[in-house]
């Protein structure tokens, strides 16, 4: 059976998909018709994090969403040209203010990043990463959600993905989230980003699902 796509948007046109809109829509972005990308600059202190550490809130950042309540595995391709500390861009679900999931890589340095998953819970947020000795690479991201399990990979090369964070997300197993990609300039501006594409294919309610 072939793969029964929810939405694969190439940026090869004008035009967004239909499915899709902003949530804290960017000042500048455009649909790059000859490389086929979504180019967008983050707004100055734009960020996604709840109370956790210090208790600093921010629900402000750039998504490009669709909503859904299938079951789905989501996939892109991103490039970023970071200028400040803590610049990133990547994949995003969100249930609510309070239930979210990101992942990216996160600028520190001129040579180190982290790659990196938050998961927000109940108002709280937490923070996995892993650091990475480079910033001048293309990241491919995937996030699967599977009822109230959520699957994050990365990769590369998009052939071989590595596990970064399996979470649970407290919500009801059949909910709408919206889903989609993202990008914040939580301390500085003028962070660019190009997205190559963003699939979203349905899968099956089966957990071995996540891991094909």
């Amino acid at each position: 059976m072939g793969r029964q796509w929810i939405l694969e948007e190439k940026f090869q046109s004008e035009q967004l998909n239909s499915l899709l809109k902003w949530r804290c829509e960017p000042k500048k972005w455009i649909i790059d018709t000859t490389s086929s990308q979504l180019v967008l600059n983050a707004d100055q202190e734009t960020d996604y994090w709840q109370k956790t550490h210090y208790g600093f809130e921010a629900d402000n950042g750039h998504f490009l969403y669709m909503n859904t309540d299938k079951n789905f595995r989501m996939t892109t391709k991103v490039k970023t040209y970071p200028k400040s500390k803590y610049d990133h861009a990547g994949l995003m679900i969100r249930f609510s203010k309070n239930v979210w999931v990101k992942t990216s890589l996160e600028f520190i340095t001129n040579t180190l990043s982290k790659m990196r998953t938050v998961v927000t819970n109940g108002g709280y947020s937490d923070w996995s990463t892993q650091y990475m000795e480079s910033n001048e690479i293309d990241q491919y991201f995937r996030v699967s959600r599977i009822a109230q399990n959520c699957y994050v990979d990365f990769s590369l090369d998009g052939e071989e993905w590595m596990q970064i964070r399996l979470a649970h997300l407290d919500i009801p197993s059949d909910s709408t989230i919206s889903v989609g990609l993202f990008a914040c300039s939580p301390q500085g501006k003028d962070l660019t980003v190009r997205f190559d594409f963003l699939t979203i294919e349905e899968l099956s309610s089966d957990p071995k699902e996540a891991y094909l």
